[in-house]
């Protein structure tokens, strides 16, 4: 599927931000360990969370729809496995390492693979760490990367692990410790990129009845519990919602983004703080955030590294300011989808765009922006990313635009809801 954006001018819509997709795979992977069955109120449909459900079946649990909620059969603690298992994530890197979190409990062998690119993203750390608890772990191809295989149960206890690869390993062994007969002390080796994340991870796990106890920000304390049924409520995406705060941002006029918390902890509410900074108004009004702007944006710096999935909707943004941008703390955004430093130096140079590139930063100067092809590389969040750049200089042609269905199934359509198509 192709997607062609015009040039638009002065926007003035409303739309409706999809569920979380973080809060969902959390709630679900959370819900399975319970005792009892969870509702999860308003959860994501995408296909990054159908590759969790896909997963979670494959260790046995049973999930079910009705309407929009989802039902989890919880197995309390002990997966219902009779022989060894294989999940296959696809691209969801939160579906691989969540799912192997939860082979840690599992005494059979299960085998987690994925994509090329999946192949080609480190899960040593995490492994690492299983392997200190007392599982076993195997790479069937290349030493640190899936195919993986994961067999428990593990004992816990203490554990070390990088912080500075994703925050993702963490809070897999987080979610699954309570059902360790030792529970997990693990202290970060470095600090945590997207700290927020976890942030949301303790929030689920604390919403299911388990705390986590934090010494300081590299030292995460579970003690051995049980999980509790109950119904969650997904909030709204803050990473989704970025697309459509950025489109107002550089086109001119004002959108409303309802079914979002203001006070919510995703990481990715940071992003509004980049483009208050760069000259744009923001109001929360109840459970809608509104932004408007003249169209006239400054540049300005920033750290993103507790929000890395709107680094690259920030640098389509900072194309159309009147100075130069420089976004920092974003060196772990080479393992995602894509390498997406590539993909920003890509897309933008690709359109005629000016971007400078350091080790953990990326620079972007304006420059006369012209109309042009891009190709994302089934990277969901370079196609909405460029979408913003295509209604804010027109004439952008986006290739295999499907590949948003792994995040935002419904973006193209409520941008054509929103008459911006």
């Amino acid at each position: 599927m192709e997607m062609t954006l015009s040039r638009r001018r002065g926007v003035d819509v409303t739309v409706t931000a999809p569920p979380s997709k973080s809060i969902t795979h959390r709630a679900l992977v959370t819900a399975t360990l319970a005792e009892g069955e969870s509702r999860i109120i308003g959860s994501l449909r995408s296909g990054d969370t159908v590759r969790t459900r896909d997963g979670l079946a494959a260790l046995g649990i049973i999930t079910t729809d009705d309407g929009d909620d989802l039902l989890v059969r919880g197995c309390g603690g002990v997966l219902p496995l009779a022989g060894p298992a294989m999940v296959d994530a696809g691209d969801s890197g939160t579906s691989l390492r969540f799912l192997a979190g939860l082979a840690t409990l599992s005494p059979w062998p299960v085998t987690l693979t994925g994509s090329l690119r999946m192949q080609e993203r480190p899960v040593g750390p995490l492994g690492d760490a299983i392997a200190a608890l007392g599982g076993r772990v195997a790479y069937e191809k290349t030493p640190g990367c899936p195919p993986v295989t994961v067999t428990g149960p593990v004992r816990g206890g203490a554990a070390a692990i990088r912080g500075d690869v994703s925050s993702q390993f963490i809070s897999a062994l987080l979610i699954a410790s309570p059902c360790y007969a030792e529970g997990l002390d693990l202290s970060l080796t470095t600090p945590p990129v997207s700290a927020s994340y976890l942030d949301l991870t303790a929030a689920v796990m604390g919403a299911f009845g388990v705390p986590v106890e934090e010494e300081g920000e590299d030292r995460f304390i579970v003690r051995p519990g049980l999980y509790g049924s109950r119904p969650y409520s997904v909030e709204g995406d803050w990473s989704s919602a970025s697309y459509f705060f950025a489109i107002a941002a550089v086109c001119g006029g004002r959108v409303t983004v309802k079914n979002l918390d203001p006070a919510s902890l995703q990481g990715d509410r940071l992003f509004l703080d980049a483009l208050v900074r760069m000259g744009c108004r923001v109001r929360a009004d109840g459970d809608a955030v509104v932004l408007e702007s003249d169209g006239d944006l400054d540049g300005t710096a920033i750290d993103m590294a507790s929000s890395p999935d709107t680094v690259q909707t920030l640098a389509a943004v900072a194309a159309f300011a009147r100075g130069p941008t420089t976004i920092t703390g974003i060196a772990h955004l080479r393992y995602k989808e894509s390498d997406r430093i590539a993909a920003v130096v890509r897309v933008l140079r690709g359109l005629g765009g000016r971007v400078a590139v350091a080790e953990d930063a990326l620079t972007i100067t304006p420059a006369p922006l012209r109309g042009g092809v891009v190709d994302p590389a089934n990277d969901h969040r370079t196609a909405m990313s460029a979408a913003v750049i295509g209604l804010g200089a027109g004439n952008v042609k986006i290739l295999h635009a499907e590949c948003v269905d792994k995040s935002f199934p419904g973006f193209w359509d409520t941008l054509q809801g929103a008459g911006l198509l």
